[in-house]
């Protein structure tokens, strides 16, 4: 591309998976989430939930002049509790509601235009109940964040080699955010390069799937294939991890894709944003960097 990628895109980073001590609500978020904001090149960051009162309106002061868009992650919530929004039993499935809706408020007192979630895993022969009872957990989320201000949107994940989730390929998210419009049509679902290959998808096959309409969010990052590997699974690790999947090839392929459903074009700037993680000796800085390198170069070649 001959044109600046910030015409096409904003783009984002999610914070609590560059800087993961942040992850379970705790840490130095607000630190963290300045370097973020003080970096012009970023146009938009995700957040996650914050328990101390304190902090969170410290962030909400840091983000109110930033002039960011500004998203927000309940996948640590569900997951590190081993919350479940399709569980079987009811007791089970409305924990993981109220904890959604809690985030949803948290959410919109920090001035997040969107909130986003993710299925439980799939339950194999009941799958089909499971998709019921998620439908209907997804729309009694969507009516409170649509009363709250937010935009609910489901992150689909791999459903056979890590997180396992019932709404995993393509098609399946399809299904969800098919029935989800009848009612809300703003919900859409959020595709990530990460998942993708543990998805056993193409970009093409996945964007023309889901096309234009049913795509709510992206996110860019890598994935670990290769069984007895250390990051092995939905990890995100830097782009260009040896053994990882997916690197500056990969992303060009992602970007001409998403330009063929006409996800991006000039002047529309949806967001894409990075989910990358430091490892061993790595720190935030140079991954963050990393990633901004790989776009840039990505784009460069797109």
């Amino acid at each position: 591309m001959k044109d600046s990628l910030q015409s096409y895109m904003q783009v984002g980073i999610v914070h609590f998976m560059a800087y993961p001590e942040c992850m379970k609500g705790e840490g130095p978020i607000y630190d963290t989430l300045t370097k973020i904001v003080e970096d012009e090149f970023f146009g938009a960051v995700e957040i996650s939930w914050i328990k101390d009162p304190a902090e969170r309106q410290r962030v909400k002061s840091l983000l109110a002049p930033s002039h960011m868009t500004v998203g927000y992650g309940a996948q640590p919530c569900l997951l590190s509790q081993k919350l479940n929004l399709n569980h079987f039993e009811r007791t089970e499935r409305q924990r993981a509601i109220d904890q959604v809706k809690a985030c949803i408020d948290e959410a919109a007192e920090v001035g997040a235009g969107a909130l986003a979630v993710l299925s439980g895993p799939d339950p194999g022969e009941r799958r089909e109940e499971a998709f019921k009872l998620l439908v209907e957990s997804v729309l009694e989320l969507c009516g409170h964040a649509k009363a709250k201000g937010l935009r609910l949107i489901l992150e689909s994940f791999d459903s056979k080699y890590d997180k396992k989730c019932l709404i995993g390929p393509a098609k399946d998210a399809l299904a969800l955010s098919k029935a989800m419009k009848k009612d809300f049509p703003d919900f859409g679902i959020m595709v990530d390069l990460s998942h993708l290959p543990i998805q056993d998808e193409s970009p093409r096959k996945s964007l023309g799937t889901l096309k234009k309409m049913h795509i709510a969010h992206i996110h860019i990052g890598n994935a670990v294939k290769q069984q007895g590997h250390s990051l092995y699974g939905d990890l995100h690790p830097r782009f260009g991890t040896p053994g990882g999947e997916n690197d500056v090839p990969q992303l060009v392929d992602f970007l001409k894709a998403l330009f063929e459903i006409e996800y991006l074009g000039k002047g529309k700037r949806p967001i894409v944003a990075f989910e990358v993680k430091p490892y061993g000796d790595e720190t935030p800085g140079v991954v963050i960097a990393n990633a901004k390198r790989t776009l840039q170069d990505a784009w460069a070649r797109a």
